[in-house]
């Protein structure tokens, strides 16, 4: 697993080997990435990260803060490793915490982001409660996207009024849904 583009392109990115955690292709990574275009200067929030790929992939192509949320302990030590091996230390945040908790306590300060990726564990039903809880916790900028990486089994559950569908791409078993903020619409 490899940096796609960017800054840190080419580096080898660690993930435990046993892990029964799915990490999100290289490949899929640089569609993901070569849709979203510039993240300069953008705020990114990357939940369920896993390995940290997607968000230190954001970070690398010049996001300026990337925050990631990861609930497995190991896998948010593995990330905060690859934060070191790619030298992203002083934009990237790891926490380690359940995601609807980080949802509301991000809500809370005020935080509001221009990118939400989201890679939920596949078919158990995370992403509707995902998006239930963005509803609740509204941490998008104005004109900023909402990215759900999902199993083409897993289909998309009901959107919030003023979401918009914006794009989805299908990627083999994998889809890539795009969700915009009814304002958001350029």
């Amino acid at each position: 697993m490899r940096i796609t583009g960017g800054d840190a392109k080419g580096r080898t990115l660690k993930f435990p080997s046993g892990s029964v955690q799915r990490p999100t292709s290289d490949f899929l990574r640089q569609a993901l990435f070569n849709i979203l275009e510039s993240l300069a200067d953008r705020l990114f929030l990357d939940l369920f990260a896993g390995s940290g790929a997607v968000g230190l992939e954001a970070a690398s192509r010049k996001a300026s803060s990337v925050v990631m949320v990861e609930k497995d302990k190991s896998l948010a030590g593995v990330i905060r490793d690859n934060i070191s091996l790619c030298g992203f230390s002083d934009i990237c945040e790891v926490i380690h915490a359940d995601v609807r908790s980080v949802l509301r306590d991000l809500y809370e300060k005020s935080m509001r982001f221009d990118v939400i990726f989201a890679d939920p564990p596949y078919n158990r039903g995370f992403i509707g409660e995902t998006i239930s809880a963005l509803g609740r916790y509204p941490l998008i900028r104005e004109g900023g996207i909402i990215v759900f990486q999902h199993s083409v089994r897993e289909p998309l559950p009901s959107i919030p009024d003023g979401w918009l569908l914006s794009d989805q791409r299908n990627y083999g078993d994998n889809l890539l849904t795009f969700l915009r903020m009814d304002g958001a619409w350029q």
